[in-house]
This record gives structure tokens, sequence and C-alpha cells, in this order.
């Protein structure tokens, strides 16, 4: 299964990607309560299909959202410890976020 990255940088941000084919927005933004970043997906005039999804690693950050046939999943990874999330200073630089194609 193919595995893309999502360009990121250690800051809040509104990037426009494809994710299966489809063009989506997705929001990313630190909150400082809980030391961790979050995630927003948008269809691509900005209407909100998932909101607050905590950027987080061990995990498919879409699994519980199959059911909107987003087309795969979103994974995150960090350099020298795969299960460490990212930081607020490593999005994008030491902290990865990936869009897994799912074979269909």
């Amino acid at each position: 299964m193919p595995a893309y990255e999502i360009p990121l940088s250690p800051k809040a941000q509104l990037v426009t990607v494809q994710l299966a084919g489809v063009k989506r927005k997705l929001n990313f933004y630190w909150n400082p309560t809980s030391e961790c970043w979050f995630m927003d997906v948008m269809d691509d005039v900005s209407t909100p299909l998932i909101m607050g999804i905590p950027v987080v690693t061990g995990l498919d950050l879409l699994e519980q959202f199959a059911y909107m046939n987003l087309g795969g999943s979103i994974v995150v990874q960090t350099d020298h410890g795969p299960l460490l999330n990212p930081t607020f200073e490593n999005l994008g630089v030491t902290g990865h976020v990936f869009f897994v194609v799912t074979e269909g």
C-alpha cells in the first residue's frame, strides 16, 4: 500500500492535500493543555468532516471513521522513537504524518 507524507512544519497550519484522489483540507493545531497536536479534516470547500483528532502514534487516526470511505489511513511516526508523539517543535521535522492508501 502506498504511503505519502503530508508536508508539515511545527506551527498551526491549514494544508490542502489529495487523499485517495480527493482534495481535502487538514487543519493542524497545538493544544497546550494536552500538549498534543490535533487535526481537523474538511472537504475542499472547508465543510467540516471530522474535527479534533489527536495526532498520536500507534494507531490509524481514521480507523473509527472507516464508514466515511476516505480511501486510506493516517498514521503518525517520529524518528528515533516510532511511538513517541510529535512535540510542538518537531511536527513535520522528525514527527511525520502519513496517508496510507487503502488497496481496493
